[in-house]
């Protein structure tokens, strides 16, 4: 399957840059441009990629507002952040609005390829360093009596752990023998008994209990 891709930054040396990367590697098709918050959002809609790569910081918005519009507008859009932010507050912020992926500005050539791919098939990722960046900045309130999801069945915990090491729903229903509607149904439990609004919300929750794999990147 072509990755079919749009960038939104207001620097002509990153969108360039990604630009050339994806003209030489198979399996991607960069379709659109952008370089305000508002021409991302056009993208979005009228272009419709598998793929956004977003900045953080555009001229006339931020990145997390657009994301905000995305939600409504938009919402099979993937979105990959590509910024040099990695403030806590803001990487948090990202992923709560919606992104898909954060990856800061610097990133080899291959971990931009690999998280592109990565996000296009509905897993999460974050740059080496993030996850446990968003772990520190959870931490710090009163330990609970309650076990660790206690509210959650059987069921329902198992499928948040694979959560937690970046599956999507389709594999997961492979992976269980389920029916992706079924997997779908509980998701939908486990994130109400959580509450969470997005995936990677429920990411954060389950490594921070120990849930799935320790990796960064999923």
């Amino acid at each position: 399957m072509t990755v079919r891709v749009a960038i939104a930054d207001d620097h002509a040396i990153v969108r360039e840059g990604l630009k050339a990367l994806l003209a030489a590697t198979d399996g991607f098709d960069l379709i659109a441009e952008a370089g305000t918050g508002s021409e991302a959002v056009r993208c979005a809609v009228v272009d419709k990629p598998d793929v956004l790569v977003l900045d953080i910081h555009l001229p006339d918005t931020s990145g997390i507002a657009v994301l905000h519009e995305l939600r409504r507008v938009a919402p099979d859009v993937a979105v990959l952040m590509l910024t040099m932010d990695d403030a806590h507050p803001t990487v948090a912020a990202a992923m709560t609005a919606g992104a898909h992926g954060y990856l800061l500005k610097g990133a080899d050539p291959d971990d931009v390829l690999r998280a592109l791919a990565a996000v296009a098939h509905g897993h999460t990722i974050l740059s080496p360093g993030l996850t446990s960046h968003l772990l520190t900045g959870r931490s710090g309130g009163a330990p609970s009596d309650q076990p660790p999801f206690s509210t959650l069945t059987p069921r329902e915990r198992e499928i948040l752990g694979l959560i937690a090491t970046g599956l999507g729903n389709a594999t997961i229903a492979a992976h269980l023998g389920l029916s992706p509607s079924t997997v779908g149904n509980h998701v939908t439990s486990i994130f109400a008994k959580l509450h969470v609004t997005t995936r990677a919300e429920a990411i954060v929750q389950a490594r921070d209990a120990g849930l799935g794999s320790p990796a960064e990147t999923t």
